[in-house]
């Protein structure tokens, strides 16, 4: 939840500054899209198992949603991260947008070794 020191764990992202909480609002440049800032907003925040993020166009033309789930699972904690993309220009935006799975994974495997690390 603390984005002041994603960076410092986090190799998918470039720069990221706001609040991730309740109501919060996020810039966030990745490299995954080197040079371009996302303005996100925290739509959802229900601790400690889920948290969304969403940001994109005016009047609804676009929007894409990232959702991030804590589960407990017996001694561990399973971790998803989803992505979801609507909107009028939906289809047309998304043929633009790279492949973002090995950004995700590469997120997932930063978070993991941060979480066992902080454990």
């Amino acid at each position: 939840m603390d984005v002041s020191t994603w960076t410092d764990w986090n190799t998918t992202v470039e720069e990221i500054e706001g609040t991730a909480g309740p109501g919060g609002k996020v810039k966030l440049r990745t490299k995954a899209n080197p040079g371009r800032a996302f303005q996100l907003k925290v739509t959802e925040f229900s601790p400690p198992g889920r948290m969304v993020w969403a940001g994109g166009m005016p009047l609804g033309l676009f929007k894409g949603e990232r959702t991030y789930t804590l589960a407990k699972q017996d001694e561990s904690t399973e971790f998803t991260m989803t992505e979801v993309y609507s909107g009028l220009m939906s289809g047309m935006i998304t043929k633009s947008i790279p492949d973002l799975q090995p950004s995700f994974d590469e997120f997932a495997a930063a978070l993991k070794t941060k979480a066992e690390a902080d454990s």
